[in-house]
């Protein structure tokens, strides 16, 4: 009967690994690390590189004008004459002076203008006397601050209860030139005397004359009224019993 060897039974210590394969690979994962810190030390570089570039250039500046057309303040233009870059950051300091005012911006300014200087009770004379010089070149102001000193215009509106009501017509551009208008409007001026009630008709144009400046909080439109005339062309005077106002006709 043949006899069955039994497996030689190994050492204990002879079933670890070579000491030499566990150093090989350490050695590999230490590499690994090592690149891949490498990298990441470059990328982090690399972005904070980047973002010092992008903060030390100007900000890209989109101008756009009445018509929406769009350009990129810094680009060559049409006459091939390029923004530098320290006028395209002074205009994205101030992007508000960078939009030029419309002749939409003109007509208005004129009508608010009109309104608040021609229309007015006695209560709110002040106010709209205000806001009409408010509106106006700094010259003109004093001019006409002074002319209504000196002719008490707002005493003689509060003592007589005069009430002055205004209606334009029409706003007009005066042709090749800048920024002047002509407006046509009726004004009708209220007061009692003596309990009868007097109604004053005027058919006027006004001539108005504005100026750009620099746009802000208080005039957004960067426009003021630098000059300012009326012309008186039709001219009723009525007195009665029964009155009725034309504006309100016209109105209805």
């Amino acid at each position: 009967m043949a006899r069955v060897r039994r497996p030689t039974q190994i050492p204990e210590l002879a079933q670890y690994t070579k000491y030499y394969e566990h150093d090989g690979l350490l050695r590999a994962y230490a590499n690994r690390n090592m690149l891949l810190t490498v990298l990441f030390a470059l990328l982090t570089i690399g972005s904070a590189g980047f973002a010092i570039y992008l903060r030390t250039r100007p900000p890209t500046v989109i101008r756009v004008d009445k018509d929406g057309n769009a350009s990129v303040v810094g680009a060559a233009n049409e006459k091939g004459v390029r923004i530098t870059k320290a006028s395209a950051a002074a205009i994205a300091d101030n992007p508000a002076e960078s939009v030029a005012p419309t002749d939409l911006d003109g007509r208005a300014l004129v009508r608010q203008f009109l309104n608040s200087y021609l229309a007015y009770t006695p209560d709110s004379v002040d106010r709209n006397f205000a806001d009409a010089l408010n509106r106006m070149t700094s010259n003109l102001r004093t001019l006409t601050m002074n002319r209504l000193r000196d002719d008490d215009t707002v005493g003689k509106i509060q003592v007589g209860h005069l009430i002055s009501d205004f209606q334009i017509r029409s706003i007009e551009h005066v042709k090749d030139t800048p920024w002047t208008y002509v407006a046509f409007g009726v004004r009708e001026i209220h007061q009692v005397q003596r309990g009868s009630e007097t109604i004053s008709r005027i058919v006027g144009r006004y001539n108005v004359r504005l100026v750009q400046t620099v746009r802000s909080e208080t005039n957004p439109s960067g426009l003021l009224v630098a000059e300012y005339g009326e012309q008186q062309m039709v001219g009723e005077h009525e007195t009665g019993l029964l009155q009725e106002s034309a504006l309100d006709k016209d109105r209805h």
